[in-house]
């Protein structure tokens, strides 16, 4: 795995209204077609918002007892829906060959862009969703680290392109009210916030476990909840995505801080004002509430 080359970055381009590249496209036919199961449970993001934290969380939840499924990186037990690169199976046929029950399912699709199949079934969806400048940060890093996303370019101008929509998989501002919008129709979305998680990660999860009907005694929780600590997973190999040929650690780690507020270490103070400005009109239309700062 190590030497094998991926070719070169991709390049955005507007995909059904959405900027995109072709790791989430080639293989979109199969990815809408997919047929979803009732007792599937997908986690949905904008990249860079807790995904992988949630996807483990739910991991150790339901399959934290047996001991062969500890030795797999979270990247496989949690197949990434949409995902066609080389070196690696599609994620719809790795979905499609997954023995657990319930199958954890992860996407970064905003939600007009989801297979209907998911609709159909009535899965239950866990969102999450991270304040739009620790997101913005967090998205900067994994973008000079990761050799399948487009070269960010130095941050100001990442900055703009966020604020434009111009990232992978879109507008943060469009998905996370998509989502939003959607919940508030749909009983089977729980709408989670990445600030929360970090503020009381015990109270989010019972919220994650009454949602999925989940009851587990007050050790196994605890056992959850000490094994999801951030730095305990960054130096987890089976969940920090450091055996993913993919990602340059030598640049940045993939699970960097983790924390809440670490935005202002790189914004100054004319990009944080520019930035808040074009955020009130962005999302002046919605019930939707953010914390910066915990």
């Amino acid at each position: 795995m190590e030497n094998m080359e991926l070719p070169p970055r991709p390049k955005l381009f507007d995909f059904h209204g959405v900027s995109m590249t072709n790791y989430f496209t080639d293989n979109w036919d199969n990815v809408q077609n997919f047929q979803a199961r009732p007792d599937d449970i997908l986690i949905a993001t904008y990249p860079k918002a807790g995904t992988t934290w949630v996807s483990y969380i739910l991991d150790l939840l339901y399959f934290g007892q047996t001991a062969p499924e500890r030795q797999r990186p979270i990247f496989e037990k949690v197949p990434f829906l949409e995902l066609l690169i080389p070196l690696y199976p599609p994620g719809v046929e790795v979905l499609d060959n997954l023995t657990t029950s319930p199958r954890l399912i992860k996407t970064h699709l905003p939600v007009q862009l989801l297979p209907k199949s998911f609709w159909e079934q009535n899965c239950r969806i866990v969102y999450v969703a991270r304040n739009a400048k620790d997101n913005a940060v967090s998205y900067f890093h994994f973008d000079r680290m990761n050799q399948a996303e487009p070269e960010p370019g130095d941050w100001n101008n990442f900055l703009q392109r966020f604020m434009d929509g111009k990232m992978v998989f879109g507008s943060w501002y469009d998905h996370v009210t998509g989502w939003w919008e959607k919940k508030q129709t749909h009983s089977k979305i729980l709408y989670l916030f990445y600030e929360d998680m970090v503020e009381d990660t015990g109270r989010e999860l019972d919220r994650l476990c009454s949602f999925l009907g989940l009851s587990p005694s007050t050790e196994e929780k605890e056992r959850v909840r000490g094994g999801v600590q951030f730095d305990t997973m960054k130096k987890n190999s089976m969940a920090n995505y450091s055996t993913d040929p993919v990602m340059d650690f030598k640049i940045s780690p993939f699970m960097r801080k983790g924390k809440v507020g670490d935005w202002k270490n790189h914004f100054t103070v004319a990009q944080s004002e520019q930035f808040d400005e074009d955020y009130k009109k962005k999302m002046e239309n919605t019930q939707l509430r953010f914390r910066t700062t915990i």
